[in-house]
């Protein structure tokens, strides 16, 4: 990034403003458990939103930052999307059980692109009940990479019609998240739902780009380098 850009988006924006609005995130396989230490302390430290982490590691991230104002995601039928209703509801119960405050459920792509709308949504509603009963948002991944527009308008709506809080771009499995999608989806949902890009987004500029689109959420695995590229400090362990 230029230092004019740099310089431009501290300006508009602050790393602190931009780290408010980061779900700080790591969900390979692979990960260990001092990397989720370590996840939940640059997530304290930078103040981001959230971390969010495979539901294996949602106990220790609740442990780790208990006292911090950062909450806790979740996924739920990760990455696929296609686990029955009833299972995508138990991991949900076990989720906000374990003390995850947000539940990042992947949608069924499959049955929407079947044309079974009332399963879809139906899919979508089990969650948020759990959910909104445990006192958790729910942000549904729509897969926009794999979706036609008419597909895209269409899950938005029974994302709407299924109460969640947020619609979300992508898994990051199947593709990116595009400016264009953001600003389809925050124009769909307006201001009855949270648009969270995730998938691709890499950089300050495309971090405020996504924002500047709609977005009120970034998901991504990038976001000390993102802060960083504002300006913000170097990372302390606590």
């Amino acid at each position: 990034m230029s230092q004019v850009l740099s310089d431009a988006l501290i300006q508009v924006r602050g790393w602190q403003a931009l780290a408010a609005s980061i779900d700080h995130t790591v969900l390979k396989p692979e990960t260990t458990r001092d990397q989720i230490i370590r996840l939940c302390e640059e997530a304290a430290f930078f103040n981001f939103a959230a971390v969010c982490v495979s539901p294996w590691w949602i106990t220790l991230a609740a442990a780790q930052l208990s006292g911090t104002q950062v909450k806790v995601a979740t996924t739920i039928g990760f990455p696929h999307g296609v686990h029955h209703t009833t299972v995508k509801r138990f991991e949900a119960e076990e989720a906000v059980r374990l003390g995850a405050q947000e539940l990042d459920m992947v949608m069924n792509v499959g049955a929407l692109k079947s044309g079974d709308r009332q399963a879809v949504q139906n899919d979508i509603a089990a969650v948020v009940e759990v959910g909104h009963a445990g006192g958790a948002i729910v942000k549904v991944i729509l897969e926009t990479p794999l979706l036609t527009l008419e597909e895209k308008i269409l899950s938005c709506e029974l994302c709407l019609a299924a109460k969640a809080d947020f619609v979300k771009t992508a898994t990051g499995f199947t593709g990116a998240a595009t400016v264009e999608d953001v600003s389809l989806m925050r124009g769909v949902v307006g201001d009855r739902a949270g648009v969270k890009a995730s998938g691709g987004v890499r950089t300050a500029a495309a971090a405020v780009a996504m924002i500047d689109a709609g977005a009120n959420r970034i998901g991504t695995s990038s976001g000390v380098a993102i802060v960083h590229e504002l300006g913000a400090p170097e990372f302390t362990a606590r």
